[in-house]
Order: C-alpha cells, then sequence, then structure tokens
C-alpha cells in the first residue's frame, strides 16, 4: 500500500486522456463489482473482512462471464481478497480467459469501526457518525481508509491496468469492490468528491474505452456503460459497501 506521502502526489494525477496518450490500440477495460458475497446478504459493511461469495453471488459471476464471452478478454486482474478472487474465477473460466492475475491495489476499502456491521447497527450505535458519513463518507468513520488513500489507490490500479494495455492486452477485465471502485471512475475525470456516488451493483459491468488519436496526442476515452446486468444476471439488494 502507499504512505501518505505517496497517496498525495497521486492526487495530482487522473486517468483520463493524457494517462492513456502512450497506447497504439483500441483497448476495452470492463470493470466489475464482485458478485453478492456473504456478507452483503446481510447488509453488512464488509471492508477487509474476507467474506466468500454466496451461491447468488456465484450466479452472478457465471452470468457476467457468460456476457464477456463474447468479447473475448485476454486477461482478467482482481482483487485477492476472496469475494473478488472467487468471481474472477469464476468469470475468467465461463468467459474463456487463461489469463488470471491478483493486484493489492484492488482490495476494497477499510471501513474502520463500521467493518462488520449491519448498516442498521451502525446508524443505531453510532449515529453521529453515521449523519457525518453520509456527507463525507468514510472520512468521517474512526479507522477507515481515507479519500487521499483510495484515489492514489485507484490510480495504481489504472497504472497497472495501463501496463497490460501497453503489454499488448486489447480486453481487459477488472475485478474489484465497490468502494474502489467508485473512486476509478472518479479518478478517469479527476474528481475528488465524495458524491455524486455512481451505482455498483453486485457484478455489475461498467466500460471504459481506450482508443488512440496517434502521434502520441491524448487518447479518445469514453464510459460506454455504467453497471450494466445481463439479461441472465441474478438480481441482488442494493449495495452497501
Amino acid at each position: 500500500m502507499l504512505d501518505e506521502a505517496e497517496a498525495a502526489e497521486f492526487q495530482k494525477l487522473d486517468a483520463g486522456s493524457s494517462f492513456f496518450a502512450a497506447i497504439g490500440h483500441r483497448v476495452q477495460i470492463y470493470i466489475l463489482r464482485h458478485g453478492q458475497s456473504e456478507g452483503n446478504a446481510r447488509n453488512t459493511y464488509q471492508g477487509r473482512l474476507d467474506f466468500p461469495l454466496s451461491e447468488r453471488g456465484r450466479l452472478q459471476a457465471q452470468a457476467a462471464g457468460n456476457w464477456l464471452f463474447d468479447h473475448h478478454p485476454e486477461v482478467v486482474i482482481a482483487s485477492p481478497m476472496a469475494r473478488a478472487r472467487q468471481t474472477a474465477e469464476i468469470v475468467a473460466e465461463t468467459a474463456g480467459c487463461a489469463r488470471l492475475e491478483f493486484s493489492d491495489f484492488l482490495v476494497e476499502i477499510d471501513t474502520g469501526i463500521f467493518s462488520g456491521m449491519e448498516a442498521q447497527d451502525a446508524a443505531r450505535t453510532y449515529p453521529d457518525i453515521q449523519e457525518q458519513f453520509r456527507a463525507h463518507s468514510w472520512d468521517a468513520v474512526p479507522g477507515a481508509e481515507s479519500s487521499v488513500s483510495m484515489y492514489a489507490r485507484a490510480m495504481r490500479s489504472w497504472m497497472e491496468i495501463r501496463d497490460l494495455a501497453s503489454a499488448g492486452a486489447s480486453c481487459i477485465v477488472c475485478v474489484t469492490h465497490g468502494g474502489l471502485l467508485q473512486w476509478m471512475i472518479k479518478s478517469t475525470v479527476g474528481a475528488h468528491a465524495w458524491l455524486p456516488l455512481f451505482p455498483m451493483s453486485n457484478c455489475g459491468i461498467s466500460l471504459y474505452e481506450v482508443e488512440p488519436n496517434g502521434a502520441c496526442l491524448p487518447a479518445f476515452v469514453q464510459w460506454s456503460a455504467l453497471n450494466l446486468h445481463p439479461p441472465s444476471m441474478p438480481p441482488g439488494p442494493k449495495p452497501v459497501f
């Protein structure tokens, strides 16, 4: 992970057009939140607690992999935490992708004193903190990871994805967590604020496309899909980080 000084340096960067200027071919980057975990099913703030997938989560991962099969992913990169690792393994196998890698930068945020608590219990036990949380995110929760750190990890995750593209990959699948995925999207436009939020349901698929403009000009980049659900994907509850 990054220390405070390193994390602060990443606040000056974004994963937009200039970030991908050196990529000489079209790249499709599919980013997924993991499937429903046993913690999600209980409406729990999971953070770094390592919950496995529920049966519904496995079905969601299979549906995502089936949908991605036609897009021919060349590499899947994922958080090593159980719920993301299991999702990535199912997606890679179902989508016919033989290359599976893991990155510690893709792990979920640390949810501090809320970790392991159901959302309603956290609100009852820490009403003042819960009120501040709605306005200021995890920066308001004792022991939780800061927004500065999350933005920095999002940028480091994008750097690893860019390295895969620089090595020739044109279709990359990334499996991570709802908390970090928020910041991966925000960091493409250099946004540092907690709000607004983006929808991030279990195994929702978001697509970031990169097209070169030649001669190392800033690339044409766009979010072509956010939180897409294949028709065969079982629904899940509203996400809680």
